[in-house]
């Protein structure tokens, strides 16, 4: 793991997410945030299939190992479907400001499940650093700021639930990023990888939209052109730009590491809130924004 790769794919992936949280944002207020999630992969797939086939003369790795196969198809599920189900939903009950501040736990459960299964050390510096930058971002999103969605319910008992939801999102992440990681053993190629991940999640998706008889509603409401198109941009930039950026950088870094810096997301989130969204910006989240880059900049120094 020598060199700063996995650092800045790491950070790319974080602005690649920024962008694509916003164009989710707005397609989910227009068609739904089930819809959303469904359609992205669907949309990712064709984008994957056409760069692998470029890239390798193979639209699909038809001759993929069967363990290597189930590592990245139980990464896409874990991620994909369940993570991203529970955390969208979370979104809808707590609102997204205390969703993102949970989800601030991916490196923790990351850096213990690389350390139970991977046997990965982390040095105390690179601790230190990533508490650093965890600190700043839970400083600048804990902040009182309008909501970007919806507003958090209000109701203890589906508070309670959003929190859980939340945190299972968060482990489901990690839980992905794990599986990414034994799957992309032997340097194999992170565009494949989110290939194989991206295909098994969008045929889960589609089967249970198929058994819940939603298909065919997920399918209607794209008549919604503007939906479509940011559902579009927002597949290009994250299932498909996004993941393969993930997958690089937790290939060439501790995935600790990696889930910190991928974890900037809320932070840079805040300059495009105020201009898209009219939200303020207070000296409270220019200082925990100040406090994330510092982690950020111990981690590039290590």
């Amino acid at each position: 793991m020598t060199g700063i790769y996995g650092e800045i794919a790491a950070l790319l992936t974080a602005v690649c997410w920024t962008f694509n949280s916003v164009v989710f944002t707005r397609a989910g207020q227009r068609v739904g945030a089930v819809t959303v999630n469904a359609v992205r992969l669907w949309v990712a797939l064709p984008a994957l299939v056409l760069l692998n086939g470029l890239l390798f003369g193979t639209p699909f790795p038809f001759a993929i190992e069967a363990d290597r196969f189930l590592y990245l198809g139980v990464s896409g599920v874990v991620g994909f479907v369940l993570g991203d189900a529970m955390l969208f939903e979370s979104f809808l009950l707590i609102g997204p400001r205390l969703a993102m501040l949970m989800a601030l736990l991916v490196p923790v459960f990351g850096a213990f499940l690389a350390w139970t299964f991977l046997g990965e050390r982390l040095l105390a510096l690179e601790i230190v650093s990533i508490l650093v930058t965890i600190g700043g971002v839970a400083w600048v999103v804990a902040e009182e700021t309008a909501p970007l969605a919806v507003s958090p319910s209000r109701q203890p008992r589906k508070f309670g639930l959003g929190i859980l939801l939340a945190v299972g999102g968060a482990l489901g992440q990690a839980v992905g990023l794990l599986f990414s990681r034994l799957g992309l053993a032997g340097g194999y190629s992170a565009v494949t990888a989110t290939l194989v991940r991206v295909a098994v999640a969008g045929a889960v998706m589609a089967g249970v939209g198929l058994l819940q008889g939603r298909l065919r509603v997920h399918l209607h409401r794209m008549s919604d052109r503007k939906a479509l198109l940011e559902i579009t941009a927002g597949a290009l930039t994250g299932p498909v730009l996004g993941v393969v950026l993930s997958l690089v950088a937790i290939a060439h870094t501790h995935i600790g590491v990696a889930s910190t810096l991928m974890s900037l997301t809320p932070v840079m989130l805040l300059p495009v809130s105020h201009s898209l969204f009219k939200e303020r910006i207070t000296v409270r989240a220019v200082f925990g924004t100040t406090v994330a880059l510092l982690g950020v900049v111990m981690l590039f120094v290590l």
